[in-house]
């Protein structure tokens, strides 16, 4: 059944990526915390419904436990917590989180209740039982129509306090994601209690949109805005701690000054064109252009590409990407070797100094140092 795969995945997924997150020193924070425990929750509830769907409370009814424990609010009051966290408003909210968690254990006593009769027959024939249930029930709907907005409300509140646009970016389509995929329950729950409808079906829906929020959650929330933030804050330190490695920006690239060649200058390292392409690198360090080229090369040069092909061939005994990316480990290494840049994921930095992608940055610097650049980090501690 493709529903239970998906769970399955998500379920999973969502397991391995809060432990990474709690335990990884990339993702050690307490924002992150409370989002790991946000996506452990969102689990436990795949987690909840996947059982129901494969009849396993009935077989094992000890297992009803994860039923009883599981609720909407955890999952709200996590995600409300690590947007606070992470944005730090200048707003007292201690009292607010106080009342989340009093929902949060109301959600759960309501839930012990409900199991009771379900699990029981010993109080089937008590009025008084029943009517407490229901009680209960329309109480916790009733938080569920007031509070569920209310805390949704207020934490799209906090994201204006981001100064960062990027930071700000994803967790407003993070609140986006969480705010659709918890109307959709709200309203298929007024949908089933008014109009007396199936809500398997819609719940399965849900379910799967939930895996889409955990999957969304661990490569675009996670790992790349990570990695988004670690290239900018190594782009900070590096033009702070070595103005030499920062990217200048090339004038007069259309008319260089070039002296004109010698017959024996042609192509050594004498050659005017290639001096002035060795000064690009080593103090301009166009390098550090994930999208550098020949053709951009010898635009700057004012000469052809192939002429730049050419000289970087015969000169060096290297083809032009192998030469630029001679210049990008160098920069690679002297920022490992920089204890500032210790916390630092190797990729990101990669990509800080011109890498386009991983696999390009990890097979030059295995080909031109003999090793990976993380042993290469090992090595240097």
């Amino acid at each position: 059944m493709i529903l239970v795969t998906i769970l399955n995945i998500a379920i999973f997924q969502g397991i391995v990526l809060g432990i990474i997150m709690l335990k990884s020193p990339l993702f050690k924070s307490k924002a992150n915390k409370y989002l790991a425990f946000a996506i452990f929750s969102l689990s436990f509830s795949l987690l909840n419904l996947l059982l129901e769907i494969n009849d396993v409370y009935n077989t094992f009814p000890i297992f009803r436990i994860i039923d009883i424990l599981d609720s909407v609010f955890p999952f709200l009051v996590f995600i409300c917590l690590f947007v606070a966290n992470q944005l730090k408003p200048p707003v007292k909210n201690s009292k607010y989180l106080i009342a989340l968690s009093v929902l949060m254990g109301y959600s759960i006593i309501t839930s012990v209740f409900n199991d009771l009769e379900l699990i029981t027959d010993a109080y089937n024939d008590s009025t008084l039982f029943t009517i407490i249930i229901v009680l209960l029930n329309i109480i916790q709907f009733l938080l569920f129509l007031v509070f569920i907005p209310g805390i949704l409300i207020y934490t799209y509140s906090l994201i204006d306090y981001s100064k960062d646009v990027q930071e700000k970016k994803w967790i407003t389509l993070l609140w986006v994601l969480v705010t659709v995929l918890l109307f959709s329950w709200l309203i298929a729950i007024l949908v089933g209690l008014f109009f007396d409808y199936d809500l398997s079906y819609s719940m399965k829906i849900i379910s799967v949109f939930a895996a889409f929020l955990i999957h969304w959650t661990a490569y675009f929330g996670i790992f790349k805005f990570r990695l988004a933030k670690d290239k900018e804050e190594i782009k900070s330190l590096i033009n702070k701690r070595k103005p030499h490695y920062e990217l200048s920006v090339i004038t007069e690239v259309s008319q260089p000054k070039i002296t004109p060649i010698k017959k024996e200058d042609s192509l050594t390292k004498e050659n005017p064109y290639f001096k002035k392409l060795e000064d690009l690198c080593e103090n301009h360090h166009i390098y550090r252009d994930g999208t550098l080229d020949r053709e951009k090369v010898a635009e700057m040069l004012g000469i052809s590409p192939g002429y730049v092909s050419q000289l970087v061939n015969t000169i060096t005994d290297k083809n032009f990407a192998t030469y630029i990316n001679h210049y990008r480990i160098e920069a690679v290494k002297d920022i490992i070797l920089d204890a500032e840049f210790e916390n630092y994921n190797l990729l990101t930095i990669g990509l800080e100094c011109g890498f386009s992608s991983k696999t390009t940055f990890h097979n030059s610097f295995k080909k031109i140092t003999g090793m990976t650049p993380n042993a290469y980090r090992k090595m240097h501690k």
